[in-house]
């Protein structure tokens, strides 16, 4: 059984932004390695605490055998984190997301343990009609392997619900250490912090937001709610891991500071102003995720916006299915322009032809 290192539970549980990383593709819908590397290199320079490599953004059909670019993928990302450490003391939290029934789930879970992953983020979508117990046994069966960090995957892109009591049990393996919440509803979210609480684990179990919805709200609020004796206790996000981080990272590192900073002052005030950027966030999510459109776009709205800024060389995704939809170009646009203090044309443009080198 992997365990963390110190140094990274540190960065863990301290707190971090975490982008879910996109894949680079060329019009022929093959691996372009140079831009996936600019990618990697854009968001550790942007100033991101860990990658997050193989989840929903990397696009899931990389693991078909046909593709084959699961562990090539999974490679280069290594390859540019280990390159970038030599420059720093911190480490850098390396996340690989793991799919499946229980036999590739594990296969998965050991393939990432031999590259140097530190925690698998654990995807239930295939187990859609499966009891909550089984599903425990199942997640036990990855954290024997590698530490684990639970992931609450919003229904209308392949989750499934999850109860309150199914994280309560869930926290109390012994190799959780972390839970990304992304159902994009306040109910479910607050079933995945109670279930945190109930454990009696959370000051060990790090809470990540993956609410692209809500980005600035969960990371400015503090939940109390009762632990296993029933005593009320303070829970809250440390950090997020969100597709919504893979676009526009150096101004998403610098809000997370902004949030940070105001929740550790511990006078318990909030400027009002954060309640007009978490706004004018989620609005940019809108546009980017296509959530007009069921979310159809999601994948390609992320490649739009690295496109325009050089970091890709178009929309393109595996299932030539997935694109932009009608219309979310221009919405794209707007809210480009409505709020440019959210964007980092500038920061990119100046590191573009260091990253693409």
């Amino acid at each position: 059984m992997s365990k963390l290192s110190p140094k990274v539970r540190h960065v863990l549980q301290k707190g971090t932004v975490i982008p879910a990383h996109p894949l680079a593709l060329t019009a022929e819908r093959k691996l372009d390695e140079r831009h996936q590397r600019a990618l990697s290199r854009y968001y550790l320079t942007a100033g991101a605490g860990g990658l997050a490599v193989g989840v929903h953004t990397t696009q899931f059909a990389i693991r078909r055998p046909e593709i084959g670019l699961f562990k090539p993928v999974l490679e280069l990302a290594i390859e540019e984190i280990e390159r970038f450490e030599q420059t720093r003391d911190v480490p850098i939290i390396r996340v690989a997301g793991v799919v499946g029934r229980t036999a590739q789930a594990v296969a998965e879970a050991r393939l990432e343990k031999d590259l140097g992953y530190h925690i698998a983020l654990l995807s239930l979508a295939a187990f859609a009609d499966a009891e909550e117990d089984d599903l425990i046994e199942h997640c036990r069966a990855v954290a024997d392997i590698l530490p684990v960090m639970g992931f609450y995957l919003q229904p209308a892109v392949g989750g499934r619900l999850l109860s309150e009591r199914f994280w309560a049990k869930f926290a109390e393996i012994e190799n959780v250490v972390a839970v990304k919440a992304a159902p994009f509803n306040r109910y479910h979210t607050l079933d995945v912090i109670k279930g945190v609480a109930a454990s009696g684990r959370a000051d060990e179990i790090a809470l990540y937001t993956g609410n692209d919805d809500s980005i600035v709200a969960d990371l400015l609020t503090s939940y109390r709610v009762p632990d296993r004796d029933g005593a009320l206790t303070d829970v809250r996000f440390v950090g997020g891991l969100l597709g919504h981080w893979a676009v526009w990272t150096k101004s998403a590192v610098d809000l997370y500071s902004e949030c940070r900073a105001c929740f550790t002052k511990g006078d318990g005030v909030i400027p009002s102003r954060f309640l007009t950027t978490a706004a004018q966030v989620t609005d940019m999510n809108a546009a980017v995720f296509d959530a007009k459109n069921g979310f159809h776009g999601v994948i390609a709205g992320v490649h739009e916006v690295l496109r325009r800024q050089g970091l890709l060389r178009g929309t393109w995704c595996l299932d030539s299915n997935e694109g932009l939809s009608t219309g979310q170009a221009d919405e794209i646009t707007r809210v480009t322009c409505a709020y440019p203090h959210l964007i980092d044309d500038d920061f990119v443009a100046a590191y573009l032809d260091d990253w693409l080198r």
